[in-house]
């Protein structure tokens, strides 16, 4: 495969990978610095973050999933990942050559995997999901109020990018996606009681302007820890933006 075929494969690759916290991919965050491919199967990519103290198991668990998705392809005969300026770099970058996972690559200091992290955050991406397509459709439908997203299903929601989201993040977390499926659920798939739907929705509300606040906040720190970086990041839909 030719050089810059494998490059675009290996970008497209890497638009799957998200930042855990942030909720959005890695790529539309600027988070890579380059990407480089040769025509033997090697790619070699390095990722940049905000800051230089940005969580040591959020930045392994980035850079372990750039490897992983960079991996799956079958183009890709070595994929080498650096996680450039970070305080805990050379470690990373080490445990990443090594394959040797997070409990391998950090020993004593990490007390579990990553698994209980990932999942964590895809349950709390997964109820920002929930706030931002059900705020959709009531902003599309002045007639709907508060009171009737208890019986709203998937099959309700517009179509659009904030429905993609919410599919995707169900499919995460192993919850059906069936038209009839009730958007507003546990992490379970549960419906919540309908007394208890101004509560629910106002925890939503928090986390998914907690989840966006975070994320225009470490883009402008990336720009300017980076100048140049907003021309590698892609400008968020308005709907994501803090409100």
């Amino acid at each position: 495969m030719k050089a810059v075929t494998l490059e675009r494969a290996a970008r497209s690759a890497l638009d799957e990978v998200y930042d855990p916290e942030l909720d959005e991919p890695v790529t539309d965050l600027g988070f890579v610095r380059s990407v480089e491919a040769t025509e033997d199967g090697v790619v070699i990519v390095h990722l940049r973050l905000p800051t230089s103290f940005c969580s040591p198991n959020f930045a392994y668990l980035m850079a372990a999933d750039a490897k992983d998705a960079l991996q799956r392809l079958d183009s890709v005969r070595r994929a080498v990942v650096f996680l450039d300026d970070h305080h805990d770099s050379d470690r990373i970058n080490r445990g990443l050559a090594a394959d040797a996972g997070y409990l391998g690559t950090f020993g004593p200091e990490a007390s579990e995997g990553l698994e209980e992290l990932r999942l964590t955050f895809r349950r709390k991406a997964h109820t920002a999901a929930m706030e931002r397509a059900l705020t959709e459709l009531l902003r599309g439908d002045p007639r709907l109020t508060e009171n009737d997203l208890h019986g709203v299903a998937l099959g309700d929601l517009p179509e659009g990018r904030a429905r993609d989201s919410l599919l995707r993040r169900r499919k995460a977390l192993g919850l059906g996606v069936a038209p009839t499926a009730r958007v507003l659920v546990d992490d379970t798939g549960q419906s919540y009681p309908k007394h208890e739907l101004p509560v629910r929705l106002r925890y939503a509300r928090s986390v998914r302007i907690s989840i966006d606040g975070n994320a225009h906040f470490c883009r402008g720190l990336l720009r300017t820890r980076y100048p140049g970086a907003e021309r590698e990041q892609t400008p968020r839909a308005a709907e994501f933006d803090p409100q």
